[in-house]
């Protein structure tokens, strides 16, 4: 089956050294975003103003409560876009305010009122899968529909693998924070990624690092193994 055409992705995080996204479950990544060395912030900044939309799951917006926007260099703030099966976005999430355009993408079977609020909000609404938003679709959509060409998503552990699963993601790059926090369920970059074997590890190569400022930063192409034959469900 021939795949959808879909926007060249990035995937963009900070990662302590045991690759951890916050201090534990269920608090903000911004706590240790403030540890970036500020030309790190930058460049997080001028690769979102590179990109035609920026992505985050909905459970990282109940956390975080981003704005998602270029703010720190000159350029244009990207095109939200949250997938959000039961379109269950606090309705005073930034996300929702004028700064930038936003893109929710809902279930068809999302709760009525839920998308009625949404929409009063003034944001896009795209629906795409039935029980819960079918990723492929959504990325489809956003390269024929809102000709978006590049995206970077800066998802938390759940959205960083269907992103994976479903093989949307060309690039990584991680900024490397020089810190240790552990905990079993402290969210790490990718969660939900259970395989049985070696053969279906997803491989890197590594084509760049340096620092910038006082952190390491890595970037890396996506290699899927057995491309042709596609994610098993």
């Amino acid at each position: 089956m021939q795949s959808l055409e879909r926007p060249h992705v990035l995937m963009m995080s900070e990662i302590t050294v045991d690759g951890k996204l916050t201090l534990k479950k269920g608090t903000s990544s911004k706590i240790l975003m403030k540890y970036m060395d500020h030309a790190t912030e930058l460049l997080l900044h001028e690769t979102r103003a590179k990109c035609d939309a920026i992505m985050v799951g909905s459970n990282t917006i109940k956390i975080d409560n981003s704005f998602l926007t270029v703010r720190y260099v000159t350029g244009k703030s990207p095109l939200r876009v949250i997938p959000s099966g039961r379109a269950d976005i606090p309705q005073d999430a930034n996300v929702l305010g004028p700064d930038a355009p936003t893109v929710i993408a809902v279930a068809e079977n999302a709760p009525r009122e839920n998308v009625r609020r949404l929409e009063e909000k003034g944001v896009t609404i795209i629906r795409a899968g039935q029980d819960r938003v079918d990723l492929p679709r959504l990325m489809h959509i956003l390269k024929t529909e809102f000709g978006v060409h590049t995206m970077m998503i800066e998802g938390g552990p759940t959205l960083n693998w269907h992103m994976l699963h479903y093989r949307l993601v060309d690039e990584i790059r991680l900024i490397h924070l020089p810190f240790i926090v552990g905990g079993a369920d402290t969210p790490s970059l990718v969660g939900g990624m259970h395989i049985d074997s070696e053969k279906e590890m997803i491989s890197l190569r590594l084509k760049n690092h340096y620092m910038c400022g006082t952190n390491l930063v890595t970037e890396y192409d996506v290699l899927y193994p057995d491309a042709e034959a596609g994610p098993e469900e």
